[in-house]
């Protein structure tokens, strides 16, 4: 936790990375924050902590910038979950389109018939009434 009156100290990404960097060629903690000036030893483990979760975009400061810096592999995974649910969507009302133009161009054809032999039904019984 924060003390009264402490001050913070921001490292830059260039510096992070060369830490990094120096840690894997084997150097120690303690070197590595003598030779860069890094106050905090246990910064070190942070860093090399998130390097080694999410490579150089874990050392980079992400405050202020969360909708700037948004994970490209989970937004691209969204991104196709979304095509996929809009294709078998889309999939589904061609089949219902489908299966109502076939059904009513079947009842079509038979009101059709209908309506013809009605007609000839009709113009039979003109027929003989006028005879």
């Amino acid at each position: 936790m924060a003390k009264k009156g402490q001050t913070f100290v921001s490292y830059s990404f260039e510096t992070k990375k060369r830490a990094i960097e120096m840690r894997l060629e084997g150097m120690t903690k303690k070197k590595v924050a003598e030779e860069l000036g890094i106050a905090d030893i246990g910064r070190l483990k942070v860093w090399m902590r998130r390097y080694n979760q999410m490579g150089d975009f874990g050392l980079m400061d992400h405050r202020g910038k969360r909708e700037r810096y948004i994970d490209e592999n989970r937004y691209i995974k969204r991104l196709e979950m979304e095509n996929a649910v809009l294709k078998k969507w889309l999939a589904i009302t061609k089949a219902e389109v489908y299966q109502r133009s076939i059904g009513s161009s079947t009842s079509s054809v038979k009101d059709l018939a209908l309506q013809s032999s009605v007609t000839r039904l009709g113009s039979l019984e003109a027929d003989t009434t006028t005879m």
